[in-house]
Formats: structure tokens, C-alpha cells, sequence
């Protein structure tokens, strides 16, 4: 069972908000070199297409280079992790639970 989940049609807001819950730490998501807006769908930021119901889930031991990675691999779109404050990058060698803890 996944720690995570991301759909297409869950809106950023709700993913940045559903990663927060359950790693502590902050997501940025951006549309292409700016964030992007909270109110838009993953599958509308997404340079990929998204298969209709596609979910894709993710565990906390999960290194953060392989998480942002993969969204961009699954999903075309670019996130950073940041600490709980949102005021510096996690390194990307950190698992997902132990970046909430910084």
C-alpha cells in the first residue's frame, strides 16, 4: 500500500495538501518555470498524457531525486521538495518520510 497517491484529476492544491499530510514536508509543483496555480488539475500542468483513472502511488522511503524523477517521468511535471517551512530544497538522497523531518 502506498503512502501517496496522484491522480490526474486531483487538483495541486490537493496534491501539495495530501503530501504535506503524509511526509511533512512542503511540495512545490510547478507549470512549467512558475508555480503552478492551485486551482489547475495535474493532468492540466502535465506535458504527458494521463490515461483516464491513472494513479500512481508512492512510499515514504521513496529518495526525493526518485520521486521528482518519476513525476516528471509519469506525470511531465516538475516538483521540488522543500522542508516542512518551505525556506530550503531537501536533498535529493532523503527519503520522502525523513524530509519532514529536517
Amino acid at each position: 500500500m502506498a503512502d501517496f497517491n496522484v491522480s490526474g484529476r486531483m487538483k495541486v492544491k490537493t496534491l501539495r495538501n495530501s503530501f504535506k499530510k503524509a511526509f511533512g514536508s512542503t511540495l512545490r509543483v510547478y507549470n512549467g518555470v512558475r508555480f503552478a496555480s492551485d486551482d489547475a488539475s495535474v493532468a492540466s500542468i502535465a506535458k504527458e498524457k494521463i490515461p483516464s483513472g491513472t494513479e500512481v502511488g508512492f512510499h515514504g522511503r521513496t529518495k526525493c531525486g526518485s520521486f521528482e524523477k518519476q513525476m516528471m517521468d509519469k506525470f511531465g511535471i516538475k516538483v521540488q521538495v522543500a522542508n516542512p517551512d518551505d525556506s530550503e530544497l531537501v536533498s535529493d538522497s532523503v527519503s520522502l518520510t525523513q524530509s519532514g523531518k529536517s
